[in-house]
Order: structure tokens, then sequence, then C-alpha cells
């Protein structure tokens, strides 16, 4: 029946699950184990013959909700559900790779991703090549005879770059390889990474699917049988399982994502042509202008713009600071996706652990300013920022 379905009601509805009780919001399963009516049914558990719950670090009602919704959401057969997006990201990539692999990613990733696949990684003898992910002939040029991973986040964090996820999967597919995607930036409303022959989604919760500031939480999607062979053994063993209390608390946050993204895209829409005419501003980058370097691509896998906005001042770092520190409706944070709108000096908090010359490499100058618009009135957010500008000097 939920096959049928429009999204905005699978987030409402979706993967509920109803106690003997039947509550109308879904219960907080706040348990650690659970009980077994008899031995032979405890043994009958952990053989695998029975699909009931035996340990919250391995699975519970309420996280069980939230991956079948996400599941819903995103057409994926399995999921789970983690402490956060880092703990999504690194069992995802860890879970399927053993010393001797080799995994080709994209240089523009967040900090922390970088050190998963840059750092973190070789330490256990699995080999790295990043690369600029946004032309093809840079993958198919790193691939290996040992490569079993292709890593990559589309919009990228935080220039906005686009890649190419069809033409990503296909090389992978050509080799035998499983393409991750973080599908963060696109939210699961405008981007279908699966659908573009994606193998692993990843998400940080924390962001959208929460939206509202208040917990962690992240979640890995692909198919059952992948998710069976590579990391259910991984999770249940290295323990990187999410709260039931914020699995119930992102719950709640399905339930209005299409009404906060719908917002928060208008207004980045709006801010980013607003952005694009003023005279501190040197260069604006926004996937749902026509402007954007890689606008073919975007028209091809996403089908709607973005929250954020990524834009460059002429007066550099001094200037960003003006700017941030002026501001009165817009708060300054590293965070994203919340329903107040956020902004950050990538090159001193998200990306200061980077050398010059990849921040340079990546586009991240002294004066780019990551912009993550929430559901206030638009107005009141392009009056912010035209005030603070204001203070800026050209």
């Amino acid at each position: 029946m939920t096959r049928n379905w429009k999204p905005a009601t699978k987030l409402v509805h979706g993967g509920s699950l109803r106690s003997q009780f039947g509550e109308m919001s879904e219960a907080i399963f706040l348990t650690q184990g659970f009980l077994y009516e008899t031995s032979a049914a405890a043994e009958a558990r952990f053989k695998g013959e029975d699909d009931g719950f035996i340990y919250a670090r391995y699975g519970s009602p309420t996280n069980d909700m939230f991956e079948k919704r996400m599941c819903l959401l995103e057409g994926a057969e399995d999921a789970r559900a983690t402490a956060s997006g880092m703990a999504a990201i690194s069992a995802a990539i860890l879970c399927q790779l053993k010393a001797g692999d080799h995994i080709v990613a994209a240089r523009a990733l967040f900090g922390s991703c970088r050190y998963i696949v840059e750092t973190l990684a070789p330490r256990y003898g699995i080999g790295c090549t990043l690369i600029d992910g946004r032309d093809l002939a840079n993958w198919e040029k790193a691939i290996q005879p040992n490569t079993k991973v292709m890593f990559l986040e589309s919009p990228t964090n935080p220039t906005l770059e686009v890649v190419d996820i069809a033409g990503v999967a296909k090389l992978a597919n050509q080799i035998g390889a499983k393409l991750v995607v973080d599908n963060v930036f696109a939210t699961p409303l405008f981007q279908h990474p699966l659908d573009l022959g994606a193998h692993i989604v990843v998400y940080s919760a924390t962001k959208h699917i929460d939206g509202q500031g208040r917990c962690l939480g992240g979640i890995i999607l692909s198919s059952k049988d992948w998710i069976d062979e590579n990391l259910h053994d991984y999770f249940r063993h290295t323990g990187p399982a999410m709260s039931p209390f914020n699995a119930w608390t992102l719950l709640k946050g399905l339930e209005t994502l299409p009404l906060r993204v719908k917002q928060q895209t208008e207004n980045a829409a709006r801010v980013a042509d607003f952005l694009a005419d003023q005279k501190a501003v040197a260069k604006v980058i926004y996937p749902g202008r026509a402007d954007h370097p890689q606008a073919d691509i975007i028209a091809k896998q996403m089908t709607g713009g973005s929250t954020l906005v990524a834009f460059e001042l002429k007066g550099g770092k001094e200037a960003a600071f003006a700017l941030q520190d002026a501001l009165d409706v817009i708060c300054i944070s590293n965070n994203l996706g919340d329903a107040k709108s956020l902004i950050t000096h990538p090159a001193t908090t998200t990306h200061k652990n980077l050398k010059d010359e990849d921040r340079a490499e990546l586009g991240i100058s002294a004066g780019t300013v990551r912009l993550s618009l929430g559901i206030e009135d638009g107005d009141d957010l392009i009056a912010d920022l035209e005030q603070a500008l204001s203070k800026v000097k050209a």
C-alpha cells in the first residue's frame, strides 16, 4: 500500500509501529535489552530464526521505525541508523574494506570525511586517491586493480560543486566497486542516488532530517544483500548505534521535512539572487541558478536547488568576519539544514585543518562564506544581509 504514497505521506505515516496501547505519536522504547518467553525463543532469536529484537545496540522498535521510513523515502531495501553522520560515513566505507584495498574519492569533502579516507583508512593499509570529482576522466584514471570503493558528496561542502553520480556509478559497476554517496546537501527530496546507480547512500540526519538543532544522527541505506553481507556484523560489533530517543526525535523531524526544505530552498534562491548583485560579493554559487558551472548535471540529477548558498567576499577574511558579526537574524554556526539560518566561515571552522593549498584547490578562499537558509521570512533574511553588507568594505 505504501508504494503508492507520495513522499510527504510516507514521511508522516511510513514505518509506523504501534504498541498495544494504540498511541498516535510513535513510542520511544528506552530499553537496553529485550525479554524472551522461553530459552528456546532466545536461542531462535540469536540464530536469526525469529526477527524479534535482541539488544538496543543491534536495533530497537523506535530505530526500526526511523529506518523503515527512510527506506520508503529513499527507495532503499534496508538501512541502519547511526549515532551521527560521521558514524554513518565511517561505517559505510570501512565495513566493506580490508588492508590492500583502495578508495577513489572526490577531493571536495567535508573535513572529517577527508580524514576518514585520507588519514584513517591508510593507517589500516587501505589506499586512497583524491581527485577533482567534477571530471569523469579523473575517476577513470584513478582506478586501480584493487579499487573497491568510490566516495563522493554532491553538492559538495562548502563550495556546492556537483558530481555526475550516474557517470561515477557506471565506472564503479565496470570494476565491481561500490559507490557511496553522501546526499546531505541535496536532501532525500531533491536527489535520489540509488536511482542514479549509487550502491550506498549516507546522511547526517543531524542536518535537514532533524532540522531543528536538537540531536545527532546518521543513516546508511542500501540493498538488503549489501547490508547483510557487509554492514550487519560491523554494525553489531563496533557499536555506532543511534539512541532510541534520537530516533524518535528524527521521526518527528521527518514529518515536517518537505515543508521546511521547501521554505529553505525558496529562501536560498532569493538570497542567492540578492547576493549576486552586491558590490562586496565576488562570486555566488547556488545549484538553483543558471550560472552554476555544472547546471547541466544539476538538471539531470536534482529536482530542486539546495538550502545552501556559497559566496565569496572581495575583502577576504576581514570582510567575512565583519559580515557575520553584523548579522541580527542569521546566526554564526558550523551546523546546516536547521530551521534557523546559519552562516559559517569554512577556512577557520569546518575546513581549517586542510593545508592552504588544499583549500585553494577546493575553491575555499579567505573570503568564502557558507550560508544555510532557514525557514524565516525571506524579506527579513535579505534585509539582514543588506544591513550587514553595508558594514563590509568592498
